[in-house]
């Protein structure tokens, strides 16, 4: 088990927490195939977000510079040569329950393209952030995380390094938190009650449906790190590969960009096929019945150029 060292130096950003210098057990035998071998792994001490970027901190990104997301621009014809015209517009993937229901083998059930989905207005083109100024911003590539960090003078962290700083200390614990997903009946991260992707439960009159918690709602871990696991996916620097299994399945909680893989109906232009990063953590609609990859070890691969209602990221200082 490794713990905290205090730090000897101030935290280069507000917000902040260090962590040590380590090495830990890496993945997991006991979920899913693209989380294993377990390997020891070492890595540096290093400084993190003590929760994921909020809306509020990435709209005084944008005021500075003026920045436009992926999702906010219309994709160049000249890569979509096969593409509709019409279909051209910027946007991105929402999540929409069921009415019922349905196999869980096509994520297109429950995922659309919404035109005009963007950061702003991450359920579409009638939602807005008034209310979620404190939920981790959503609706970002990995080309708008990059670009945070840079601003703010930060990284994006490796694999390696979110997942040491998920365990919270603990070496080989399926949560956060130890082994018990409800300690005493506490609910430790907002994931999906209920069956997904028909049926939610809240377990609180805040929360009478599936989406962002403002951050720090729920306990910290071991080193006072908040929504490690659930709330949203968080971005890391590493492209994806699978450990065992080359064509293991990808697109559990994390669909294909339209531009890669287009719902059906959907309207989204298809394109060529966009290099996959390595996202951690779970999110708001990991349920056991479909995902359960709220946990450190778990990871997924997803296409660069995707933005969705349920993807964020933290930064680092190496």
């Amino acid at each position: 088990m490794s713990t905290p060292a205090p730090s000897s130096t101030a935290a280069p950003a507000r917000g902040m927490v260090h962590i040590p210098r380590g090495t830990f057990l890496m993945g997991s035998e006991d979920f899913y195939p693209e989380e294993r071998p377990v390997n020891p792994v070492s890595v540096d001490g290093f400084w993190i977000d003590a929760h994921p970027v909020t809306a509020a901190e990435f709209r005084r990104f944008v005021k500075a510079t003026g920045y436009v997301t992926v999702a906010e621009r219309a994709p160049d014809p000249a890569g979509y040569p096969d593409a509709d015209p019409a279909a051209l517009v910027p946007g991105a993937l929402v999540f929409r329950m069921t009415p019922g229901p349905v196999s869980l083998d096509d994520w297109r059930q429950w995922w659309s393209y919404a035109p005009g989905a963007c950061w702003r207005r991450p359920s579409g083109p009638r939602s807005t952030l008034h209310g979620r100024e404190l939920h981790p911003v959503v609706q970002v590539a990995y080309e708008d995380a990059a670009a945070y960090a840079t601003w703010a003078g930060k990284e994006l962290p490796t694999e390696a390094e979110w997942e040491f700083a998920a365990r919270g200390g603990l070496q080989s614990a399926a949560f956060p938190w130890g082994n018990d997903v409800a300690p005493r009946g506490r609910r430790m991260a907002n994931t999906w009650h209920g069956h997904f992707p028909w049926q939610y439960l809240p377990t609180r009159k805040s929360a009478p449906a599936p989406g962002t918690s403002p951050v720090r709602t729920y306990p910290p871990n071991g080193y006072g790190l908040y929504d490690m696991v659930g709330n949203v996916w968080e971005w890391t620097c590493d492209l994806f590969t699978a450990r065992h299994q080359p064509t293991a399945p990808n697109t559990c909680c994390a669909p294909h960009p339209p531009r890669t893989q287009a719902p059906e109906n959907a309207g989204a232009p298809t394109a060529e096929h966009h290099p996959r990063r390595v996202i951690k953590g779970g999110s708001h609609l990991c349920a056991p019945n479909y995902c359960l990859r709220y946990r450190p070890a778990a990871r997924q691969g997803q296409s660069e150029d995707t933005a969705t209602c349920h993807l964020g990221f933290r930064c680092v200082v190496r």
